[in-house]
């Protein structure tokens, strides 16, 4: 068993809960797990790798559940650009870590004001993949923090709310399993770190049935708006 606090298992616990509401229903949440993981485990890094296994679990449920409105091909222009920023993002982790956080937090403001700005300006949705890929392929690998760089990406190609979270799982999913192999070789994952994991697979479950029943009672507008509202928070919070 992990030798944790009782409250650093009740902010697992609810972190856990909302990686499940974030796969399936809010993906604007998601973001905020970052900094609870940190207090749960005490370390940024090892954190990372604790909360991929349940992202995995989340991203699993939520690809079976939304596979008939995934927009597959937005994605495959995407992953190039993605490799490359993991590529960066696991030589980067050797860097003073808040350096690394605040940079993805200055990103990821800078697309959220692009995206409002062509929504005021009634500009096309972007096209150019490759900021937002090098973006969530380098925030994800130092920080599992690409969601909402993906929330821009997404709420930029105007998709209907399940087009958005069918395709952001299926992104999610084949990250989260690529960053494996990538903690595995920084020796971040440990048989605590699994037992923990392992006891928090129906706690994910719990807020993915959740996160589907808050998405269809949610409109489009008012989806579309806490996306970008909770992304900014998101973003503020890594700077600071």
């Amino acid at each position: 068993m992990p030798e944790l606090e009782t409250w650093q298992w009740f902010l697992g616990t609810f972190s856990a809960f909302m990686i499940g509401v974030a796969k399936t229903g809010m993906p604007g949440i998601g973001a905020f797990i970052v900094p609870l993981m940190v207090l749960t485990v005490g370390d940024a890094r090892l954190s990372a790798a604790w909360t991929v296994p349940m992202l995995t679990t989340g991203d699993i449920f939520a690809v079976a559940y939304w596979r008939r409105h995934a927009e597959v091909g937005r994605l495959v222009r995407l992953i190039p650009w993605v490799a490359v920023g993991m590529a960066g993002g696991a030589l980067a982790l050797a860097f003073p870590e808040p350096t690394l956080r605040r940079l993805v937090g200055v990103t990821i403001l800078t697309l959220v004001l692009v995206s409002v700005m062509r929504r005021i300006t009634g500009a096309q949705p972007g096209r150019r993949a490759f900021p937002y890929g090098i973006a969530a392929g380098f925030a994800t690998t130092i920080a599992n923090a690409a969601g909402p760089v993906m929330n821009m990406y997404l709420l930029a190609a105007r998709l209907p709310k399940e087009q958005f979270i069918a395709t952001g799982a299926w992104f999610f999913l084949v990250v989260n399993l690529a960053k494996i192999p990538i903690y595995s070789g920084h020796g971040l994952y440990s048989r605590e770190s699994l037992v923990f994991d392992a006891m928090m697979v129906p706690v994910v479950l719990f807020g993915n049935v959740t996160g589907i029943w808050l998405l269809k009672r949610v409109p489009q507008k008012v989806f579309d708006i806490l996306i970008v509202a909770l992304t900014t928070l998101s973003a503020a919070a890594l700077l600071l």
